[in-house]
């Protein structure tokens, strides 16, 4: 029992990490109505900045302290996201309004491909650290109940309670601020929303911003675990299977489908995978995608298309 709970622990504060990612996916999908395929530069262009300016601005200031370095180095890095949804939106998508969805997957294909060659040409391109101060030795917990008690890393557990956070903040903005509806309008029909007096213009940087903070976050995380590298990038694709599970207009779906896949990869691979092989973590979430949508095309919170003749 104690490697099983050890091992569904370990899926479900992954599950978090996933779920954080996939929410930046559901952000602009649901503001722009297009599949964001730079979120994933995004996170890797954020982590850059987040690492080297912990590097650069104690320096300059004359700063000693590690956490108030990291606080403006976390500040500043916020501040260049909001810049780029700024650009993005005046000299991209603003121009795209009411366009094809065709033509916007393809201009979110550009901003991956710009985003990650500037990045590394603004910051550099080496393998970069990231010290925010999580503890990375492990714990025990429950040990009066099973014998040597349940292991749990206590990185990844803040790591999760920190993705957890974020995403029932962003969950209540959307559901209770009136930007969030003002989102959520823009996100049903571009031209009424305008007809009624909402700049989607603003609309669009505030949504990107947000995207942007969102991948912030999930860079400084992964690059706190893995190191801040290139492949980086790849991390979106670990949250692909977790917004069309969730479904593309869904936030609770982000979350849930996130830890559905979390749990499912890491239980399949400790008990199913000695028996196949291995490797089962890597293609899990593609194939329980995969048989979900032979039932449920919109994912399992997605809305469901009506086309009227």
């Amino acid at each position: 029992m104690g490697p099983f709970l050890e091992t569904l622990i370990g899926g479900l504060m992954s599950g978090m990490l996933y779920s954080l990612v996939a929410l930046g996916f559901v952000l602009i999908f649901k503001a722009s109505g297009v599949f964001n395929f730079a979120q994933g530069a995004m996170v890797l262009f954020a982590a850059l900045a987040m690492a080297r300016f912990s590097e650069w601005l104690p320096a300059v200031l004359g700063n000693d302290s590690k956490v108030l370095g990291n606080l403006i180095a976390f500040v500043a890095a916020l501040a260049v996201m909001v810049a780029v949804a700024w650009v993005i939106q005046r000299l991209v998508l603003g121009k795209l309004v009411n366009q094809e969805g065709i033509t916007l997957l393809m201009a979110t294909l550009g901003i991956a491909y710009f985003l990650d060659g500037f990045g590394q040409t603004l910051f550099g391109s080496e393998i970069y650290k990231i010290d925010i101060g999580l503890p990375k030795d492990p714990m025990f917990l429950f040990e009066q109940v099973f014998e040597g008690g349940l292991l749990v890393n206590k990185e990844d557990l803040y790591a999760a309670v920190i993705a957890a956070a974020l995403v029932v903040a962003l969950s209540l903005f959307f559901q209770y601020t009136s930007t969030g509806r003002a989102l959520r309008a823009v996100a049903d029909d571009h031209q009424a929303a305008q007809s009624i007096g909402i700049p989607l213009g603003r609309i669009w940087v505030i949504v990107w911003s947000v995207a942007g903070f969102v991948a912030l976050v999930a860079g400084v995380i992964w690059g706190s675990k893995l190191g801040v590298q290139f492949s980086l990038s790849l991390v979106a694709l670990k949250a692909l299977p977790v917004v069309i599970l969730g479904g593309l207009t869904s936030v609770p779906g982000a979350i849930i489908g996130g830890l559905i896949i979390g749990v499912g990869e890491k239980l399949s691979e400790v008990f199913i995978g000695p028996m196949l092989g291995g490797g089962i973590e890597i293609w899990f979430g593609y194939v329980l995608v995969l048989f979900v949508l032979l039932v449920r095309p919109q994912g399992l919170f997605g809305e469901k298309i009506i086309d009227r003749v």
